[in-house]
C-alpha cells in the first residue's frame, strides 16, 4: 500500500469514528427529547387530574350547600312552624325535620293530586286541613291529627277492608287490623307484634309505607 493509500485509509477511518460519534449522539438526542416529552405529558397529566379533583370537590361542596340553603329559603306559607312542618310531613310520610325541602314539596304534590286540591307542593291552609292538622299560632302550634289526616287512598282501604275498625280480624284470623294486614307484611314494612294490637296511628305509619312501597296493590279488591 502505497503512502497516499494509507493516508486515505486513515482519513476515512476518522470519518467513520466521526460520522458513528455524530449517530450515538443524534441518538441519545432523540432519547433525551423523547423522555422529556413524556415527562411533559406525565406532568400535565397529573396538573389535569389535580385540577379535576379541585373542580369536582368544589362542585360537591356548592351542592351541598345550595340543597342547604334551598331548604332553609323555601317559603312554606304564612306563619308557619318547625312543629306544624314537622306534623305535615309525618302525615305525608316523610322524614320530620320541620324543613320543607325537596322531598317534602314533593310528597305534598302527590297527597294535593290525590286530594283534587291545587298542585304546588305549597304546604298552605287547605293542605293543612286535608292532612288533618290544626295550627293555633306561630309559636309551639297545637297540631291535632285526625282520621282526615290520612292519605285518601288510606281512608277508602281502611273502610273496605275493615270499616276503618283497627281491632278487626278476618274469619280464618288470616288479616289483622284497619288495613288487614297478615303477619308477614306487617312484619315486612316494619311493624311489631300483633296488628290488630297496636294503635292506629301505627298502623296508619305502617299503611302508608306499604302504599309508598307497593301502590295499592296489596289491597287489590279496595283499591
Amino acid at each position: 500500500m502505497t503512502g497516499s493509500d494509507e493516508a486515505s485509509a486513515v482519513r476515512d477511518t476518522g470519518s467513520q469514528e466521526r460520522d458513528a460519534a455524530r449517530e450515538l449522539a443524534y441518538r441519545r438526542s432523540l432519547r433525551a427529547a423523547r423522555v422529556r416529552r413524556a415527562t411533559a405529558r406525565l406532568r400535565r397529566r397529573r396538573i389535569l387530574r389535580g385540577r379535576r379533583s379541585v373542580l369536582a370537590a368544589t362542585a360537591g361542596i356548592l351542592l351541598v350547600c345550595g340543597g342547604a340553603v334551598a331548604q332553609k329559603s323555601v317559603s312554606v306559607g304564612d306563619g308557619l312552624s318547625t312543629d306544624t312542618i314537622a306534623a305535615a310531613q309525618r302525615a305525608l310520610g316523610v322524614a320530620a325535620d320541620g324543613i320543607v325541602g325537596p322531598r317534602t314539596r314533593a310528597a305534598t304534590k302527590r297527597f294535593q293530586r290525590r286530594a283534587s286540591l291545587t298542585v304546588d307542593g305549597v304546604i298552605g291552609p287547605q293542605t293543612l286541613k286535608a292532612l288533618g292538622i290544626e295550627k293555633i299560632g306561630v309559636q309551639g302550634a297545637r297540631l291535632r291529627a285526625t282520621g282526615a289526616g290520612i292519605d285518601p287512598v288510606l281512608r277508602r282501604i281502611a273502610a273496605c277492608e275493615s270499616g276503618g275498625d283497627a281491632t278487626a280480624i278476618s274469619a280464618d284470623g288470616r288479616y289483622r287490623g284497619k288495613y288487614q294486614f297478615s303477619l308477614q307484611t306487617w312484619r315486612e314494612v316494619g311493624g311489631k307484634g300483633d296488628p290488630a294490637q297496636a294503635t292506629e296511628a301505627e298502623q296508619d305509619r305502617m299503611a302508608a309505607r306499604l302504599l309508598r312501597r307497593a301502590g295499592t296493590s296489596p289491597w287489590p279488591n279496595c283499591a
